[in-house]
Formats: C-alpha cells, structure tokens, sequence
C-alpha cells in the first residue's frame, strides 16, 4: 500500500477534526474523563499521532503526559504514582506520550528493570487500569507499529535532518539492534494486560498519516454519541468603526523582511 499524499491525507483528517472538537465538547459538557495512552516502536510516530488531536484541542482541557526519566526521588515512589497525578479531571482528555507501560517496554528490554520487577508490573497493570476504569475513566490504549526497514529509514532521516535530530537519542541508538527483543516483550504486555475492561488496540503505522487517520477514527467511533450542541455565543455589531492599535510606551518590532 502506497504512502498517503499530504493532501489527501489533509483532506480526510478534516472532517475527523470537526469530530474531534464535538468530542472535546461532549467530554466538557458531560464531565468525562479520557485519557488515551500511545506506546510503540520507536520512530512508529507516536508524537505525529498525538499532535494530530491535540493541535485541535484547547490545551486547558487536552494535556499531553510526555515524561522524563524518573528522578532519584520517584524511583522510591510506588510505581504508578507519577503518572496518576497526571490522571485527568472532569471534562479534561490526556494524552500519554509513553505511559506506565515503559516498563515492560524499553525498561524491560534495555535493563533498566529487573525481571521481578517487570512480573510485578504485568500482575498489578491489569488491577490498576480496573481501578481506572470502574472510577470512571475511558481508557484508550494503542499500540504503534512498524518494520525494521521502515524504522531504520526513520532513523537515518532523524540523523540527517538538523531539525528531526534531537529525537535520536543514544538509547534509541542501542534500541535498534533489540527489534525481536522488544516485539517479544510487546507479546508478553499483550498477553497480560490486553483485558475486557482496558483492551489494546495495535495500529499499522508504516503510513504515519494513514495510521493517524485509522487511530483517530477508532477513537471517535468507540465513544457514545458526542453530539452537544455549541455554546450560544454570539458578535453582536460593534459601536462605531474597529479602532486600529495605538502605541504610547513601546511599539512593535519591524516586520519580518522578506525580499
């Protein structure tokens, strides 16, 4: 299957938009809670993905949980404590860049867990996600994937593009050479903590703009009908002509030259 054209791609993410703000809408209005989790191969395109609906959104209700290494501090914290404070209130979505889930992912293949504690998280994951869910939440959680051929051309244009470098990162370096290794550890995450309550969902992003519109599409037709209508708001006429900017203390910078 051929890559997407950005026009084409433009043209039917469009309409999933407009969907996207009535779901917001419909999530402010009736007071839900969603957070949506997006875990994956490196380079699959997760934060293509999660740009493509929150560049929609209001940020004061759409927030993106992107996290750091855990400081020395966390890393003596029970383990889900630092991403349940980032759990949304009524009406908010978050958006988890990488999630708990880091654990039987890249902490799990590159050693960064010991292998009891990755069995305790695979036990315990199932338990927290029931405890989510029966509070009330909606949980989304997709998982990104693509080949290695895709993800080492992936990796060589974040190498030579000034503006994509900084998301190559030694460890991602180390990574490449673990593609079985962390398809292996997907299965065993699967097995455990694909449940009824909080299932997975695995989306081909070998196409990133395909696999956005079909991950943005799976998202809006797995929620109720969002339909609220708009707020009532209105521009009434103005008194008298627009008023142009006046300046007194400090002006404007030049405009930008462009020859």
């Amino acid at each position: 299957m051929s890559g997407l054209k950005r026009k084409d791609y433009e043209a039917e993410l469009e309409p999933l938009k407009l969907e996207l703000v009535a779901m917001a809408r419909w999530v402010q209005h009736t007071g839900q809670r969603v957070v949506v989790i997006f875990e994956g191969r490196d380079t699959a395109g997760k934060g293509g993905a999660i740009n493509a609906i929150a560049d929609t959104l209001s940020p004061r209700q759409c927030r993106i949980a992107a996290l750091p290494k855990p400081s020395e501090r966390e890393t003596t914290q029970w383990y889900f404590q630092r991403y349940a404070a980032h759990l949304p209130a009524a009406g908010e979505i978050t958006l988890f860049d990488r999630s708990w889930y880091n654990r039987a992912g890249v902490e799990k293949v590159m050693g960064f867990a010991k292998p009891a504690q990755v069995k305790a998280f695979l036990g315990q994951t199932p338990l927290f996600e029931k405890l989510l869910v029966d509070d009330g939440i909606l949980l989304f959680k997709y998982w990104l994937t693509c080949d290695q051929a895709m993800q080492e051309k992936r990796f060589a244009e974040r190498l030579e593009d000034p503006l994509k470098r900084w998301k190559l990162s030694a460890i991602d370096v180390k990574a490449r050479e673990r593609y079985a290794d962390y398809t292996r550890a997907r299965e065993a995450m699967l097995e455990a903590t694909h449940t009824p309550h909080a299932p997975w969902t695995l989306v081909d992003f070998n196409d990133q703009r395909r696999g956005r519109l079909t991950l943005i599409r799976d998202l809006l037709d797995r929620l109720p009908d969002t339909h609220v209508p708009p707020d009532g708001v209105s521009l009434p006429p103005l008194e008298g002509k627009p008023q142009k900017e006046r300046f007194g203390i400090l002006k404007p910078l030049a405009p930008y030259p462009i020859d």
